[in-house]
């Protein structure tokens, strides 16, 4: 975690991460705006506007200290989403117009988060493997066969691009409790 720094006045002053992190935060659509609950669009234009979606989206995911990102989440309806594996420290991987294509019989729940959701971790379920269908930023096909973690980001950011957030997709109590956390956290703000 970053660190925060009080000057002789008693003034808190953040670093450049906590900063950064906090401004990408801000551009990411909450609980409760329409468009996280909306079905994004099918992207048919490849060129330098969607490249600059795209590019803006995987820097907002790490200055966030996210895993994934769909673009629904930036108030976009492109079906797109960005996502990297290891936190931030790798590549950022882009997907337009996914499709998963298959997934295996095995299924996993784990404790699951949202940048759209903060504070809220509620148990998922979710297929181990899967393979999914889509095209890079030039039209291009790909194909991503995907395994634990990365499968899980992709699952869910592919949930917010058909417009499901976790909270569809936990049991009665977590989302009564998570629901309750959220009304809570608007009502002080």
């Amino acid at each position: 975690m970053a660190e925060t720094h009080t000057t002789g006045d008693g003034t808190t002053i953040e670093s450049a991460e906590v900063a950064r992190r906090r401004q990408a935060l801000q551009a990411v659509r909450q609980w409760g705006d329409p468009v996280l609950k909306a079905t994004a669009r099918e992207v048919d234009r490849f060129d330098d506007a969607l490249r600059v979606e795209l590019d803006t989206m995987g820097r907002l995911m790490h200055d966030a200290h996210g895993v994934g990102l769909a673009a629904n989440q930036v108030g976009t309806l492109h079906r797109v989403l960005v996502y990297a594996v290891d936190g931030g420290e790798g590549p950022v991987r882009r997907l337009v117009n996914p499709r998963i294509t298959w997934m295996g019989e095995e299924t996993e729940v784990g404790n699951e988060g949202c940048l759209s959701l903060p504070g809220v971790q509620v148990d998922v379920e979710r297929a181990v493997h899967l393979r999914v269908s889509a095209v890079d930023d030039a039209g291009s096909p790909i194909d991503v066969e995907a395994s634990g973690f990365e499968a899980r980001i992709i699952q869910h950011e592919i949930d917010h691009l058909d417009g499901i957030l976790i909270l569809d997709r936990t049991s009665r109590d977590q989302r009564k409790r998570a629901l309750k956390e959220l009304r809570a956290r608007m009502a002080e703000d």
